[in-house]
């Protein structure tokens, strides 16, 4: 049998995916339930070649065998590991939510500029020390109110 590969391709790239699955159990001689046209097309082709060249040897099909059952299969490949940047920050025990020591937390409120002093053992507000933001904005509106909504913080997952 004398093929043309390039002949046939371009039939091949011309058929709709009904005929090239019939033509896939003609050369097969197996149905598939595939609809992906380009791996028709290849596994086609591929089957014809071998159909019209001849397949593998009988030589070539035991060590082929061989080799498949001494390797270790794998059904998809490893991840690459992603390289991990590791950041040393230091973070305030009680809430991870706030920034650093020495930062100053500013907000508008009421026409005021209000400043509180982010320390290692707590937060300062108009010289008075405070456990929490939460207390701070408790002094500042009079009423209990979350203390990171009040100034307006976001986390660092880019939360609310």
């Amino acid at each position: 049998m004398n093929l043309n590969v390039g002949n046939e391709l371009a039939a091949l790239n011309r058929m709709t995916v009904g005929e090239l699955r019939t033509k896939y159990a003609e050369v097969h001689g197996e149905t598939t339930n595939t609809r992906h046209k380009q791996w028709l097309v290849r596994r086609i082709i591929w089957r014809l070649q071998a159909l019209a060249e001849g397949d593998l040897s009988e030589r070539a099909r035991r060590r082929a065998a061989e080799l498949a059952n001494d390797a270790d299969l794998w059904v998809t490949a490893p991840k690459a590991p992603k390289p991990r940047l590791q950041v040393s920050v230091f973070r305030n025990e009680a809430d991870s939510r706030l920034p650093i020591p020495g930062t100053l937390i500013t907000r508008e409120y009421k026409g005021k500029s209000l400043q509180v002093q982010v320390l290692t053992d707590g937060l300062e507000f108009e010289g008075v020390r405070f456990k929490s933001l939460s207390a701070v904005a408790k002094a500042i509106t009079g009423s209990h109110c979350n203390g990171c909504h009040f100034f307006r913080l976001r986390s660092q997952a880019g939360g609310r």
